[in-house]
């Protein structure tokens, strides 16, 4: 017999109030969501949703394309 897997519920990290701090000046936020090497992590293993990651990702590009994040660790 097959047995079906089931996703676990999706457990926001950043609850509602906090999503309007998202922003590309809220470093200590936005490095929460980036690897050692500077990837950013995926929402399947940070278990945000969709539209918060998507807010993510915008505000570290912008942080990047400012200086105040780094692309990649280090040369």
């Amino acid at each position: 017999m097959k047995r079906y897997y089931r996703n676990p519920r999706r457990f926001s990290t950043i609850t509602l109030p906090a999503t309007a701090d998202i922003d590309y000046k809220n470093i200590t936020l936005l490095r929460n969501f980036l690897t050692e090497t500077s990837k950013i992590i995926p929402a399947r293993v940070s278990g945000i949703s969709a539209r918060s990651q998507r807010r993510i990702t915008r505000a570290i590009k912008q942080a990047r394309y400012l200086a105040l994040l780094p692309y990649c660790d280090r040369h």
